[in-house]
């Protein structure tokens, strides 16, 4: 079942909500997803605190990165991450971008994040890093420019998540649910992974091991299972996909 874009909206909202929840955001950080009635284009909240956006805060954006009509209102800095990763990447429907706590050491360390949990297998056998001094060198870390986006989402590729160095992390979906189940999950994983790494040698799953999760029915029953459930943790409302 497709939403409209009132609905749309409606669980835009829910997904700034629920990473707020499950700390994957704070006070910045954010959410998009494709308008469903021009694919063209993609929705993104002014720049506020994921915790308060409202469906007057959503905005519509082209893929140069320019709001639609932003009516007076500031978008976010970094809305050229999104607007780079949908013009290149018709198979994704959102993107989250945050900078997850425990996320960030295996952006600066040359550690390698790879699943160790089979709910977390979303993140990809392979989590690629993005570096802006080979090509950007000494910047302020922002993405405040399509040329940056696009050097970030050339070093996605057609990966589920990448790391961004000193700064964060991106996470995409075929749909805005399945972005978030996304997100959080590298958010845990990366937890994992520190606390067993300091008990001994990791076992990661094998590359096998995560197609056939990925493969498997987890990319809807395990996706709406836990939107449920982040939904009941942020005392806010479910809606039934399908």
């Amino acid at each position: 079942m497709a939403f409209n874009l009132k609905e749309t909206i409606e669980d835009l909202v829910v997904a700034n909500r629920i990473l707020s929840r499950e700390n994957v955001v704070d006070a910045y950080g954010h959410v998009s997803v494709r308008n469903p009635d021009n694919p063209q284009r993609f929705l993104l909240s002014r720049a506020r605190a994921p915790e308060a956006i409202e469906a007057d805060d959503i905005l519509e954006f082209a893929f140069d990165g320019e709001p639609v009509d932003a009516k007076g209102r500031r978008p976010y800095l970094e809305r050229f991450i999104h607007a780079a990763i949908f013009a290149v990447r018709p198979d994704v429907q959102s993107v989250v971008h945050s900078h997850s706590r425990d996320v960030i050491p295996f952006g600066i360390t040359g550690a390698t994040l790879r699943p160790v949990m089979h709910t977390c297998a979303c993140i990809g056998f392979d989590v690629p890093v993005w570096d802006t001094q080979p090509k950007f060198g000494d910047t302020d870390m922002l993405v405040s420019n399509m040329a940056m986006g696009r050097d970030l989402a050339a070093r996605l590729g057609v990966n589920a998540t990448a790391l961004m160095r000193g700064h964060g992390s991106v996470a995409v979906g075929a749909s805005l649910r399945e972005a978030v189940h996304t997100a959080v999950s590298l958010n845990l994983n990366a937890g994992f992974q520190i606390k067993a790494a300091a008990l001994g040698r990791v076992t990661f799953l094998t590359k096998g091991e995560v197609d056939k999760v990925n493969g498997g029915q987890r990319p809807y029953v395990g996706v709406e299972r836990a939107w449920e459930y982040w939904c009941l943790r942020a005392g806010l409302p479910y809606r039934k996909l399908g």
